[in-house]
């Protein structure tokens, strides 16, 4: 009886501490980059708010981020080299590290352990304990790294602007590296879809895609789509199309056409060409709502005032929203029922309901570029 009277009273003497507690979930969060201010926005998604902002991160004018598996921390790859960890629920930078000249984006691996960050200068990967920061492994390329994404299985693969390669790095265990060669002439990009089996990255120096067939022992380059690409061919391209533009949809992939108003729709197990759409301009990005029945499209500059919406069935455009000038990134919420769409030239970012197409919300942001919810944790290659 002593026993549990004294239980009472510590409950009792605690439920005062317990009642001043405030706990927020995950789950609705997410982050904006703040390009030219070199800062990040925190976001709730539900109630289409900003909660607050974080100084510090860096040189985010290329800046891409990934989340921990309990969506709490975001790890920022800055273009100057750094490396941000930042806690999204005290709105605070954890830890920074500047582990390079100039850095172009990272991953991490799939048990959350390790962070993984691809380097210009001086080239290669370094990889990160993801909790201290503390360096686990260098990996020298002697060339400029693109297009680092993870797999399954406690690996990266990355591909070398310079020397036309492409390597998967394992450290499930002591660090392995299969090193993949005749990947083509400058790639500059890389993307993996999200069952973690194929790899693909685009060729700067000439025309087509090399593919690689990840679940294959050994995995051997393929070349495909020996049309696309800007390759020798004098086409006006005012921005090159980043591979995370694809999408996948259905049984389909889409993706910008390099130089040209156009998508390509291409059968996502032949890897061939199926079709092709007019679009306003040259596309940037091709997003597919997360059930894949549409995609949705923005443009490269001049016309990069709107965007359009494809049906995926039709191969048709059945929707035009002017946005505003400067739409760069667009972001959907993990179940497709909204739409959110940076406008960096009118400092906004704007909310739009993907069935009705009704601007629905709107958060001021300087020069708002890329737009990343927590949901992101739970996907493989983002």
């Amino acid at each position: 009886m002593k026993r549990l009277i004294a239980l009472l009273i510590t409950l009792f003497v605690a439920l005062p501490a317990f009642a001043d507690t405030v706990y927020k979930a995950t789950g609705d969060l997410g982050l904006i980059v703040e390009r030219a201010t070199g800062s990040l926005v925190v976001i709730d998604r539900s109630e289409h708010a900003a909660i607050g902002h974080i100084e510090g991160p860096g040189d985010l004018s290329h800046a891409s981020l990934v989340y921990s598996p309990d969506e709490r921390f975001a790890y920022v790859f800055g273009r100057d080299g750094g490396l941000t960890k930042v806690d999204i629920l005290t709105q605070q930078i954890v830890n920074r590290v500047i582990q390079s000249g100039n850095s172009i984006g990272g991953a991490i691996s799939d048990d959350g352990k390790l962070v993984a960050v691809s380097n210009y200068e001086p080239g290669g990967v370094r990889v990160f304990d993801a909790d201290t920061l503390e360096l686990v492994a260098d990996i020298p390329t002697g060339a400029k790294t693109i297009g680092l994404v993870d797999i399954p299985g406690r690996r990266f693969v990355f591909t070398m602007w310079d020397s036309g390669e492409t390597w998967i790095a394992d450290l499930s265990g002591d660090l392995k590296l299969t090193k993949l060669t005749g990947i083509g002439k400058n790639p500059y990009d890389g993307l993996v879809t999200p069952d973690g089996r194929t790899y693909i990255t685009g060729l700067f120096g000439e025309d087509g895609m090399t593919a690689i067939d990840l679940w294959q022992d050994p995995p051997t380059p393929q070349h495909i789509l020996p049309h696309y690409g800007k390759g020798e061919a004098k086409l006006p391209v005012y921005k090159m199309p980043h591979l995370e533009g694809w999408a996948l949809a259905g049984d389909r992939f889409v993706l910008p056409a390099v130089g040209h108003h156009e998508v390509l729709w291409v059968d996502s197990r032949s890897l061939k060409e199926v079709g092709r759409t007019q679009t306003y301009g040259q596309p940037v990005f091709a997003v597919a709502r997360p059930d894949g029945r549409y995609v949705w499209v923005n443009f490269a500059h001049p016309l990069n005032d709107r965007v359009q919406v494809i049906d995926t069935l039709t191969g048709k455009v059945v929707q035009e929203i002017a946005t505003g000038p400067a739409t760069l990134h667009m972001e959907f919420a993990p179940r497709g029922n909204e739409v959110w769409i940076s406008v960096r030239d009118e400092n906004k970012v704007k909310i739009y309901d993907t069935r009705s197409y009704e601007l629905i919300g709107e958060i001021e942001a300087q020069s708002p570029s890329g737009i990343f919810f927590t949901a992101r944790a739970h996907r493989t290659g983002l």
